[in-house]
């Protein structure tokens, strides 16, 4: 691995989880290298929520950027938006003496990148799920490199040099805690199965939903739940566990998730692909179910990665019913031989050290 000694890189990873987490573990890699690193984020909620703990960070706020269609009047007001975002960019990494420039996706890159480019830096965008969204399309305009996650997506960005790194781990999650750790910390029953439902970083509804159905035929199966249901649903659920009150545990965001992965028997979320290679470095077997609005079905491509092998299940939303839900997943847990399976199938597909592999990509395009 090469010493970054000195090497200033700025990381845009603002808006989702699954841009700011990786971009987080990304700038530690960097600094533990002898490098300095500053992090874009957004103003949004989720992204104060998820950098707590790092202050350590140099963290600058830049209001997140969405694209509308090319025929939409919002179209102006974006305009605008990415005017403002590539001016302050540009002062920005003049003052900072920027040395690289790395978007982790979304249209909250664009202007970082641009202005990254326009002033000779050498620029990176990195892509972690299967297909790319119409923002990283974009980006990889203005990147000299494009990093990918998957290696089915590198074919995707025709004419952009790829490399394929993974997708990195956020730093919390290296060290695994043990199951007996995360029951103590989680405050669950040690003698009961355990199912880890989290819907991504800004919850999901419909799974939040099908869960409060469920409850009662999981305490009835034996069966507890760690439930992380965002933002939006806390309250109810919080209701309904306590209706159930052998059910397990709800919390609306849980930045120590490795105490989750580590005691999850059964994973039912959407297919992220920052929670997918984290279920995978931890080896737990998942229900995926990718959520069905997402940009060109990309959460579909990603659970394809994992189900294809027989790391996990992929369950489409339509197809879900509350009459059935609870019992094919007690189903499954009862299937502890075909849990072992997929257990182990998950830990082939992890990836551990893409965090310095993307280090490694960056410095090859560093004097």
């Amino acid at each position: 691995m090469s010493n970054l000694s000195g090497k200033k890189l700025v990381i845009a990873c603002g808006g989702t989880g699954g841009h700011l987490f990786p971009g987080i573990a990304i700038a530690e890699a960097w600094r533990k290298r002898g490098g300095e690193v500053l992090l874009l984020i957004s103003e949004k909620q989720i992204d104060a929520l998820a950098t707590e703990g790092f202050d350590h960070l140099h963290f600058e706020r830049m209001p997140a950027i969405a694209m509308p269609k090319k025929t939409s009047p919002k179209m102006f007001g974006f305009l605008s938006k990415f005017v403002k975002a590539f001016f302050k960019c540009k002062k920005l990494f003049k003052d900072y003496k920027a040395d690289a420039v790395l978007g982790m996706g979304g249209f909250t890159s664009t202007a970082p990148l641009a202005a990254g480019k326009l002033l000779g830096k050498p620029t990176f965008i990195h892509e972690a799920n299967a297909i790319p969204g119409r923002a990283n399309l974009l980006n990889a305009k203005f990147a000299d490199m494009v990093l990918v996650g998957f290696d089915f997506c590198a074919p995707r960005f025709e004419g952009s040099k790829t490399v394929v790194t993974g997708t990195p781990l956020r730093p919390s999650l290296i060290e695994k805690p043990t199951r007996e750790e995360a029951l103590e910390f989680l405050g669950l029953h040690p003698d009961r199965k355990t199912i880890m439902i989290m819907g991504g970083s800004q919850g999901a509804v419909r799974i939040n939903e099908l869960v409060a159905k469920s409850l009662p035929r999981f305490v009835e199966a034996g069966i507890q739940v760690l439930h992380i249901t965002g933002p939006h649903d806390y309250e109810k659920m919080t209701e309904v566990f306590l209706a159930n009150r052998q059910a397990g545990t709800v919390a609306d965001f849980l930045n120590e998730v490795q105490y989750a992965y580590a005691v999850a028997d059964l994973a039912i979320c959407r297919a992220g692909a920052s929670s997918s290679v984290e279920l995978a470095y931890y080896g737990v077997p998942a229900i995926l179910i990718p959520y069905p609005y997402a940009a060109d079905d990309h959460q579909t491509a990603n659970a394809a990665i994992f189900s294809a092998p027989g790391a996990a299940e992929m369950w489409k939303q339509s197809e879900l019913s509350e009459d059935t839900f609870a019992d094919q997943i007690i189903e499954l847990m009862d299937d502890s031989l075909r849990l072992a399976r997929m257990k182990a199938t998950m830990q082939q597909l992890a990836r551990p050290d893409s965090s310095n592999d993307v280090c490694d990509a960056i410095a090859t395009k560093l004097v």
